[in-house]
């Protein structure tokens, strides 16, 4: 079986993204449009390069107070645009043939068909929609090759908890969704400080242990301390709540721990997070976050992902793509080819446990030969 541990579907930004404001929406996706940088800006009038500051407060970059009145939309063709001065300019947002953010289910099982891929897992983030209805629809379409991960709103979670545990619980036990995915970063955005694992927060994760359901844990930071302490915190958590299953997304910050030539995770990182924990799992997603800084198939990670095969083992690593988002530079195909065709370290039954077989044993889902 290959499973893509870390996919999206994104809903049409025109229907609100699943907030009940409208503009609280355009602001969470200007930020993040603002903040990506999986693509370069230009001006539209004759394409010469140009940034984001026109979009946000280069200085405060994560802040919903520093962004612009600059006529921010979406476009035809996968684009965001935006006015400076008079002139547009532009941001190619999801891959050309992307019509406005929007990516259907249909078009992730289209793309898993033609490169062969099983199974795939919707992750969450508010910007593609935190529409807990729109992901269970799309798993409904194709119950049999779509899975989905329940989104709850972490700037709430401390202050509306009943509230917050009842929607998850609806989004796993009534909507079918098939795990969670906590995101500490949004926290900051509301003013808040990231104290995720404090006695605020206790009775909701007691509530998601009592689900069943695996944890996917996004966590960064842009201050290394603060990074390896995100990873310490997961650690801690999983001692509390032993019997849970977690996966953290993404894998290492890597662009943290890359320059032009190579990209070095210290070990300080690796003993930071809980890698000897059986119930600990990290998502390999060098391409999405690397591709624009090297080509393909991007040997200057295979020290890396030899480290941590031996570190961290084979059962623990699980590969993802951040399709559709990963479609800006590689093509689908590239984003699987570069770690199962390159990875000459990595005997075949240890590569369909990464590439599928570890995702179907967190998912409960029967493996498929491939």
């Amino acid at each position: 079986m290959i499973y893509d541990g870390h996919a999206y579907c994104a809903q049409d930004p025109a229907l609100g993204g699943g907030f009940e404001d409208p503009a609280e929406y355009r602001r969470f996706l200007q930020m993040f449009m603002a903040s990506a940088r999986q693509q370069p800006v230009w001006r539209k009038r004759d394409r010469m390069p140009g940034d984001s500051s026109g979009l946000i407060d280069p200085a405060r970059p994560w802040d919903f107070d520093a962004l612009k009145d600059s006529g921010f939309r979406t476009a035809a063709n996968g684009k965001v645009e935006w006015d400076v001065d008079g002139e547009i300019f532009v941001k190619q947002a999801l891959p050309p043939w992307v019509d406005h953010l929007t990516f259907t289910a249909e078009n992730l099982v289209a793309e898993m068909d033609y490169v062969g891929v099983d199974m795939s897992l919707l992750h969450r983030t508010p910007y593609m929609s935190k529409s807990n209805e729109f992901i269970a629809d799309c798993v409904q379409q194709y119950p049999d090759r779509i899975q989905g991960l329940a989104y709850i709103e972490e700037w709430l979670i401390a202050s509306e908890t009943d509230a917050c545990i009842a929607k998850l619980d609806r989004a796993i036990n009534e909507l079918g969704l098939h795990g969670y995915q906590f995101m500490p970063h949004h926290m900051e955005i509301y003013g808040l400080e990231r104290k995720w694992d404090g006695p605020d927060f206790r009775p909701f994760w007691d509530a998601v242990a009592d689900l069943d359901v695996p944890v996917f844990f996004t966590v960064s930071a842009n201050d290394y301390n603060e990074y390896l302490a995100e990873l310490r915190a997961i650690g801690t958590w999983m001692e509390r709540y032993p019997d849970v299953t977690v996966v953290q997304t993404h894998g290492f910050n890597w662009r943290m721990f890359s320059d032009d030539e190579k990209l070095v995770v210290p070990d300080e990182v690796f003993d930071a997070a809980p890698i000897d924990n059986p119930n600990y799992h990290i998502q390999l997603l060098f391409a999405v976050f690397l591709q624009l800084q090297w080509d393909y198939p991007m040997p200057q990670i295979l020290p890396t992902m030899q480290k941590m095969y031996e570190r961290i083992g084979p059962e623990k690593l699980v590969w993802g793509t951040d399709i559709p988002v990963s479609l800006l530079w590689w093509t689908y195909h590239q984003n699987l080819d570069y770690l199962k065709s390159y990875c000459d370290f990595i005997p075949q039954s240890d590569m369909d446990l990464i590439l599928g077989g570890n995702m179907a044993r967190i998912m409960g889902v029967e493996a498929i030969a491939s």
